[in-house]
């Protein structure tokens, strides 16, 4: 069976400084006639910053959508449509004050494909250099180094709850 989806119509019923949220109309494999909400975001990438062979530089802050301090991989969302590879650079040196000539790519995920089409786009860097720590002028940020060996035991406490950091293990 096929298993798609054919959009009918959409409207985007609300425009924010980064999402809009579109409702839409679709054709289901069947023939029949369905609605959707599908939030659609930029995108953004994450980056593990190795800071030697056995710590990943890691930021902590405060998420309100949670109401919570959360502990993550630099990461941010792509802006004007800039290279990935570019928004990785810019958010690890915005976030984490470091900088690197020796990015990987290493893939990407959907963070909620019920309901958004964001993606996030995953590197590694290694030889961090001193850079400039800057970010957004709301945005609050402790830099923290981890090692490896601690992070699964950390997910398993709920010190990291972080689905893209979650994710970001299995590229290792």
């Amino acid at each position: 069976m096929k298993l798609e989806e054919n959009t009918l119509r959409e409207e985007i019923v609300y425009r924010g400084e980064f999402i809009n949220i579109s409702q839409l109309q679709v054709k289901l494999p069947d023939g029949n006639i369905a609605n959707r909400e599908v939030i659609r975001h930029p995108g953004g990438v994450a980056v593990l910053a190795f800071y030697d062979s056995e710590t990943l530089i890691m930021v902590e802050q405060y998420r309100k959508a949670i109401d919570r301090v959360t502990l993550e991989l630099p990461a941010g969302k792509i802006e004007n449509k800039e290279e990935i590879i570019e928004t990785a650079k810019r958010e690890l040196e915005e976030e984490t004050g470091y900088l690197s000539d020796k990015f990987e790519y290493l893939g990407k995920i959907v963070t909620a494909p019920g309901f958004c089409d964001e993606y996030i786009y995953y590197f590694k860097c290694e030889e961090l250099n001193s850079g400039f720590k800057g970010g957004d002028d709301d945005e609050f940020i402790n830099v923290k180094k981890i090692k490896v060996n601690d992070i699964k035991k950390m997910i398993r406490n709920g010190d990291i709850i972080d689905g893209k950091t979650i994710a970001a293990l299995m590229f290792l």
